[in-house]
């Protein structure tokens, strides 16, 4: 078994994903911003890292930059955010990172991230100036897990998806990236609440939420989960 280093911000997660990795097996060490996961890399020497990529203090990207050109990136790191793009997996990548992994995060590709991420080498970071198209090289393959049963989008160097049944939805675009992204989140929640008819025990262990911090989401986001419960939205 291994020993992993999970850097989070938010009590909830760093519990919640203790608490599954440990019973996998594995030790676990738990840190909430990029100070303590310094501490903690150089106390443990972890063989795997998940890293949350937005933090109060240093972001998940800029830490991964500093353990790349320090020399320090030779375990694997395996990104999470809850508000990532495919722009930012390949971000990710391209500095050191093994996967990446959006919130909310299920159990079965938690697993199966961190278990493939620990039978491969750390990948090594490219320097910038070594990246580009423009050099002849081909773009690098990202490894990209989204939450729940919403469909990835097409990278380069991933075979393509396939096809099935997909809620539609359309969003727009042209508004800050805050409202953009809430109003994503509430239709994300608003699909399962509906595919669960209003059952938040059955959300939650399908989104990899706690209950609290589901319940709280919920709230945030004004989701009307009378409705949900009454017409299955």
């Amino acid at each position: 078994m291994a020993t992993i280093l999970v850097v989070d911000d938010e009590l909830g997660i760093r519990g919640l994903l203790s608490e599954i990795l440990s019973d996998e097996g594995h030790t676990v060490d738990l840190a909430e911003n990029a100070a303590e996961a310094r501490a903690a890399r150089d106390r443990i020497k972890p063989d795997l890292v998940l890293l949350d990529i937005w933090m109060p203090d240093v972001d998940g990207i800029t830490l991964l930059k500093e353990w790349g050109a320090a020399g320090l990136l030779n375990m694997p790191v395996i990104m999470m955010s809850g508000h990532g793009t495919i722009d930012t997996a390949v971000e990710a990548t391209k500095y050191g990172a093994s996967a990446f992994l959006e919130k909310p995060i299920t159990l079965q590709k938690l697993l199966r991230a961190v278990e493939q991420a620990l039978v491969r080498p750390a990948p090594r970071p490219v320097p910038a100036a070594a990246l580009p198209v423009a050099a002849g090289l081909p773009a690098p393959r990202v490894e990209v897990t989204l939450g729940g049963d919403l469909p990835a989008s097409t990278v380069p160097g991933l075979p393509p998806l396939p096809a099935g049944p997909q809620p539609e939805q359309s969003f727009d675009l042209d508004r800050p990236l805050r409202e953009a992204r809430d109003a994503f989140e509430k239709s994300y929640f608003e699909f399962h609440l509906a595919k669960e008819n209003g059952s938040m025990t059955r959300v939650a262990e399908k989104t990899g939420l706690e209950r609290t911090h589901l319940y709280r989401k919920l709230k945030q986001l004004g989701v009307d989960l009378a409705r949900s419960k009454r017409i299955g939205l």
